[in-house]
């Protein structure tokens, strides 16, 4: 009776040993049993680079691999001398060119701009047409020079907290080809940008994300997990309390001017007619002899009425506050400018102005920007 016990429990246990091992043996070899939601990494070799790019595999490798090939790293010249690099990425072929969309503050003032490929292959590429506002440019390089073209996707379907990335060239040539990821960590958001020096030039109509964002990125593109791009990296705040907070400008609103740009055409747009300081600018407004009320902290003042403009025909005089264009509020002349430049050579705006304490509309009929005026 004591031997069949040992018997029996000799058996019991050779069986659970040749379970237990067969059992671990498929939990190893078949990863759908051993799905614990831990993301794995792997490192490659970024190509013909000195660092290395590190992805999540079954999750943006294949979207690298759909984009690389097609972003290259702008060398801007001025004379031998390189003044400045960033990136940018071929967007479409014919077929005799490839084309390249980048900032124009990446080209501006150059002599002579280079791009340097995937495979470390550089070649000079042509300059069609850059445009300072949209801060975009289009370079042209044969076709026979491009290795690959990127899908281009939409901004307007991606949502906040979606999965992005970016390919360029941060801190210039040791560093190509560099991929960073992150979120959309934000949509229209409006962000002033300096053209001319003053911190209040202009506003951008931007997307943000946290991916890591350098010098040398901008010009290349934001892309979805997919691989598709959906923005071109332009601008990145800069403060010591600040981490990752780039922009890019919305695909869609780049390719709307695409072919203004490959034309070389410059971007034709309206005026009031008028010479005006922000209600912020108390200096500038004494200067002019120009008091206003304490309670005015919003819109642009009149300075001065330009003739044979659409301006000259209103009701427009020097002391009046701008305040709004067409419903639209205006804070400051960097929103002025935004707004403005939504319309076109010809078409009439309303505008709704402050004087004496009163508030007012009178209609304007845009004419062309002229830099003499």
């Amino acid at each position: 009776m004591k031997g069949r016990n040992i018997l029996s429990l000799t058996i019991s246990l050779f069986i659970a040993f040749i379970g237990g091992g067969l059992l671990m043996y498929f939990l190893i070899n078949d990863s759908s049993l051993l799905d614990l939601g831990v993301k794995t990494t792997s490192t490659s070799t970024c190509r013909n680079c000195s660092g290395t790019v590190i992805v999540n595999d079954g999750s943006l490798s294949a979207a690298v691999d759909k984009i690389y090939d097609a972003v290259m790293m702008i060398r801007n010249y001025k004379g031998d001398q390189i003044q400045s690099t960033g990136s940018g990425f071929v967007y479409k072929t014919d077929d005799k060119y490839g084309y390249i969309l980048t900032n124009h503050h990446v080209v501006s003032d150059s002599t002579k701009i280079t791009l340097i490929r995937s495979d470390d292959k550089e070649i000079e590429g042509t300059v069609l047409g850059s445009d300072e506002y949209l801060d975009l440019a289009v370079v042209r390089i044969d076709k026979s020079d491009v290795i690959e073209t990127a899908t281009i996707g939409t901004s307007e379907e991606s949502k906040l907290g979606d999965t992005v990335f970016t390919v360029g060239s941060p801190l210039g040539y040791e560093y190509r080809g560099t991929v960073t990821d992150g979120i959309l960590s934000g949509k229209d958001r409006m962000v002033t940008v300096s053209i001319s020096g003053n911190t209040t030039d202009y506003v951008m109509k931007v997307l943000q994300t946290n991916a890591a964002v350098n010098p040398g990125n901008s010009g290349g593109p934001l892309l979805n997990a997919s691989g598709e791009v959906i923005g071109i990296i332009s601008l990145k705040l800069v403060q010591t309390e600040v981490e990752n907070m780039g922009f890019a400008i919305p695909i869609e609103y780049a390719l709307s001017h695409i072919e203004s740009l490959e034309k070389g055409e410059s971007i034709v747009r309206p005026m009031i007619g008028i010479s005006m300081i922000n209600v912020s600018d108390t200096y500038s407004l004494y200067r002019s002899g120009i008091l206003l009320d304490k309670d005015i902290t919003e819109g642009v003042v009149v300075v001065e009425v330009t003739k044979d403009t659409g301006a000259s025909k209103s009701d427009l005089q020097k002391g009046d506050v701008i305040t709004k264009i067409n419903d639209e509020a205006i804070s400051d002349y960097a929103y002025l400018r935004y707004e403005l430049y939504k319309y076109d050579v010809g078409d009439t705006i309303t505008i709704t102005y402050l004087r004496d304490g009163k508030e007012r509309t009178t209609k304007i009929t845009l004419t062309e920007y002229k830099e003499s005026n």
